[in-house]
C-alpha cells in the first residue's frame, strides 16, 4: 500500500584504509582469484584505531541532511541501524545525535543486522504516519572488520566498515531537496529466530559475565554456516522481491533498478536467476566494500544516484538478508 513517506537526501562514507585480498594470503591461505571468483570482494574498507561506527556515521549524515537541504535542527528522530555499535549503552543513535549536536530527539538502535536500514525505513515511515511533521535521520553504520578473525578463511575475507544515511520525511512538507526524492511505496520485512544461529557474533554477552584479565574469546568474532546461510538468503530475498511486486501490481520486468544487499556476488546473481532478471539491473559494489550489513544498502543507494543510475522516474527495488535471521524489500519511486 502507498506511504506518504520519502527520501529527501542520502549519504554514505567509508573509512580511506582499504585492505585488499592479499591481505588475508598468510592466515587463510586463500588467494587474491579465489576471493573474486567466490566472492566477488575485491576490496574491503577498515577502519582506524580510535575510529569509530558513529565517527562514519557522522560523516554520512551529513551528506544526506546537505543532500536534503534539511538542517540538524529539522530532525525530531534519529533510527540508527547496527549489529556494531560503539557500546552496548549508551546506544550509537544518542551518541551520533551528541556528535550532530541535535536537540532532544527520540535516538533509538536498531539490531536487525544486513536488513537494519529496510526494517528502518519501515519504523521511520510509522513515525511519519503518526506525526507529519517529523524528520527522521536514518543512519545505517558498521565496523565490521574488527569482528573478523583472521584465521576463519569462511568469514575474515566477507566484511567491511561503512556507513549510510537517509533523511525521511512526510511528502506532504515542503519541498527544499536540491537532489532525487525517492518515495517509499511500499517496505516489508520479517524474521526466522530459529534460524539464529546460521550467524551469530555474541560477544560472550550471553554467556558467563567476563572476570578480571580474561581475553576476548572466539564467541568476539562472527561465525557463519556458509552453505545453509547461502541457501536461505536467495531464497528469503527472492520471496521477498516476488511478494513486494505482486502487492503492488508489479512484475520484476517492471523494476529499473535492483539494489541487493551487498553480501556475495553469488547471492545476487543466483536471486536474479531465480527472479528471472539480467544482472544488467543490478547495482553492485560489493567488489569496493564486501558485506557492510545494515549499512550496505544506503550505501549502493547513494552511489546509484551520485554515478546517474537512479534519476526522476525510476522505480528501485531494494532486497535484503541477515542474521536473525531477517529478510525484507523496499520499493521506491524516484
Amino acid at each position: 500500500m502507498p506511504t506518504h513517506s520519502l527520501i529527501s537526501g542520502l549519504g554514505m562514507s567509508v573509512p580511506p584504509r582499504i585492505i585488499d585480498n592479499t591481505y588475508f594470503a598468510a592466515a587463510t591461505q586463500l588467494t587474491d582469484e579465489w576471493i573474486v571468483s567466490r566472492t566477488g570482494i575485491s576490496t574491503r574498507r577498515a577502519l582506524e584505531d580510535g575510529c569509530t561506527g558513529t565517527d562514519l556515521a557522522r560523516d554520512a549524515a551529513l551528506e544526506a541532511l546537505a543532500a536534503s537541504g534539511r538542517v540538524a535542527g529539522d530532525i525530531t528522530h534519529v533510527l540508527f541501524a547496527t549489529c556494531t555499535p560503539d557500546s552496548a549503552c549508551p546506544s550509537s543513535a544518542c551518541i551520533l545525535a551528541h556528535k550532530l549536536d541535535l536537540q532532544n530527539p527520540l535516538a533509538v538502535d536498531v539490531n536487525a543486522a544486513c536488513s537494519g536500514f529496510v526494517n528502518c525505513l519501515i519504523l521511520a515511515d510509522a513515525l511519519i504516519a503518526r506525526d507529519p511533521s517529523a524528520c527522521v535521520l536514518l543512519v545505517a553504520a558498521e565496523s565490521l572488520f574488527r569482528r573478523c578473525n583472521i584465521n576463519d578463511p569462511a568469514t575474515a575475507v566477507l566484511f567491511g566498515d561503512g556507513a549510510g544515511a537517509a533523511v525521511i520525511e512526510s511528502a506532504a512538507r515542503e519541498a527544499t531537496a536540491p537532489s532525487l526524492r525517492g518515495e517509499l511505496l511500499d517496505a516489508l520485512a520479517a524474521s526466522d529466530g530459529g534460524l539464529g544461529k546460521l550467524l551469530l557474533m555474541d560477544g560472550g554477552f550471553a554467556s558467563a559475565p567476563y572476570k578480571l584479565g580474561d581475553t576476548v574469546g572466539s564467541e568476539y568474532f562472527i561465525r557463519m554456516n556458509g552453505r545453509q546461510l547461502f541457501k536461505n538468503a536467495v531464497r528469503r530475498m527472492a520471496e521477498a522481491c516476488v511478494r513486494i511486486l505482486e502487492r503492488n501490481g508489479l512484475t520484476p520486468q517492471d523494476v529499473d533498478l535492483f539494489v541487493p544487499h551487498q553480501a556475495n556476488r553469488r547471492i545476487i546473481e543466483s536471486v536474479f536467476s531465480h527472479l528471472g532478471v539480467s544482472m544488467e539491473k543490478a547495482f553492485l559494489n560489493v567488489q569496493k566494500y564486501g558485506n557492510t550489513s545494515a549499512a550496505s544498502i544506503p550505501i549502493a543507494l547513494s552511489e546509484a544516484v551520485n554515478e546517474g543510475r537512479v534519476c526522476k522516474g525510476t522505480l528501485v527495488l531494494a532486497a535484503t538478508f541477515g542474521a536473525g535471521l531477517t529478510w525484507g524489500a523496499a520499493l521506491l519511486k524516484f
